[in-house]
């Protein structure tokens, strides 16, 4: 119909590599880089803004030992692959027995989806509960080579403040 756009078709090949649908999902007990899957993105002609939120995300301290309770934002302009969710849900959930400070998490996890996803830009938050009377939300980002990706980055980390990305 005129004025409509058409929905592509996945591929089927494509869809059944995924662990998603899947009995039986095995649950990381530690750091698991590797679980994560991605597919292709259909709409590469526009930018498209992508956010997933993750209100449940915990980590240990590597000192105490004692869990950080966090909510992760995940913002991220894809070039040619999406995060596959239940992949990132996983991949989420393995931080859970994993000793890392709260910037190193989202450092981490900002750096695996831009090695696994090549997106134009991607920026991770994570607004992390107060222990001990103070709540840690850092933030980290990346882009691709392109000077239109570099401003945004640029842009979005100097006008940065906790909250500003993030409030749902």
């Amino acid at each position: 119909m005129k004025g409509q756009t058409m929905i592509s078709k996945r591929n089927n090949q494509e869809l059944v590599r995924l662990n998603l649908g899947r009995a039986n999902t095995l649950y990381p007990t530690q750091y698991a880089p590797e679980i994560l899957e991605r597919i292709t993105c259909l709409n590469t002609k526009d930018d498209v803004w992508v956010s997933l939120i993750c209100n449940e995300f915990t980590s240990l301290c590597p000192k105490t030992n004692q869990p950080d309770f966090a909510r992760i934002f995940i913002n991220y302009i894809p070039s040619k692959y999406l995060v596959e969710s239940k992949s990132l849900k996983l991949y989420l959930f393995s931080f859970r027995n994993h000793g890392a400070f709260h910037e190193d998490c989202i450092n981490v996890i900002c750096e695996d989806l831009f090695k696994l996803l090549k997106p134009n830009f991607i920026e991770v938050i994570g607004e992390f509960n107060p222990r001990g009377g103070i709540a840690i939300w850092p933030y980290s980002s990346k882009s691709s080579s392109s000077s239109k990706y570099k401003i945004l980055k640029a842009e979005r980390l100097e006008d940065y403040f906790p909250g500003k990305y993030s409030k749902s």
